[in-house]
């Protein structure tokens, strides 16, 4: 059975919205276009809200396109996702330059995302799946991986002066206001954001933005070709929350809601 058959509803009850009680967010991902597989017309329904949104990328997805060499894919790469980031309402666009492909976790990618968690101080962190399989029993890739697990030891090092101290003595005082940190492409996801209607054409929108990616991508270009892809992907989701259209995600909460249960 093809893996893209599972993505469909959880099997219990639907899953509950994702809280939107805040106004700044920052998406992490590896790699352009990462983002746009789906987050991003959660994304464009956040930035119709008037919430800011942030992406980091950690590549500059520069091993992408096979036709291409990396030096000359890097800056178009890097082009397509302002672009697309900016058909959702995203104009804060930074990239790390960590190595496509070989992204290694550890503390200099920690302290990567941790400097930019300081400075732009989101209460919601957003990343892709950081297990070896993702949603629908998907093998997930070796970069996301180790970007989504930094990203979640990111957002708690933020608050820490002294994990990495240097980034204090830059200016960059610790930062403990990450409530939770949503994983999207989860294998068990936790919770959904409806994008009905406008949100999910404005995500079309941003995916088409990657044109040369999605070229590159040779004989499978017609089979991700974004309209009916991400219109699958979305009414499938929305299936686990009992909407028309949606992104789950999977909710690691840092700050707890109320007070604990022994109080």
């Amino acid at each position: 059975m093809s893996a893209f058959n599972e993505l469909g509803g959880t099997g219990g009850p639907p899953l509950p919205p994702l809280p939107e009680d805040w106004t700044r967010a920052l998406a992490v991902v590896a790699h352009p276009d990462d983002i746009e597989y789906g987050t991003a017309s959660a994304v464009a329904r956040w930035t119709t809200q008037g919430k800011q949104v942030a992406y980091l990328l950690a590549t500059r997805g520069e091993a992408g396109i096979d036709a291409v060499p990396p030096d000359r894919a890097a800056p178009l790469r890097e082009e397509e996702e302002r672009a697309g980031a900016r058909e959702v309402g995203v104009m804060d666009v930074e990239f790390l330059g960590h190595r496509d492909g070989a992204v290694e976790y550890g503390t200099n990618l920690r302290r990567d995302i941790v400097r930019v968690i300081r400075r732009t101080r989101p209460e919601v962190v957003l990343s892709g799946a950081y297990t070896v399989r993702m949603i629908g029993g998907l093998v997930n890739q070796a970069d996301h991986r180790a970007v989504g697990l930094a990203v979640l030891d990111a957002a708690r090092d933020a608050g820490n002066r002294w994990i990495f101290p240097e980034l204090t003595e830059e200016g960059l005082e610790p930062w403990s206001g990450v409530r939770f940190v949503a994983f999207a492409g989860a294998e068990r996801p936790t919770h959904g954001v409806a994008v009905t209607g406008e949100p999910l054409e404005r995500g079309i929108a941003s995916l088409a933005a990657h044109a040369e990616y999605t070229k590159g991508l040779g004989a499978e270009a017609d089979a991700f070709a974004p309209r009916p892809f991400l219109t699958w992907i979305a009414r499938a989701a929305g299936s686990a929350m009992g909407v028309e259209a949606a992104v789950l995600f999977d909710v690691h909460q840092l700050i707890p809601e109320g007070p604990p249960p022994w109080v």
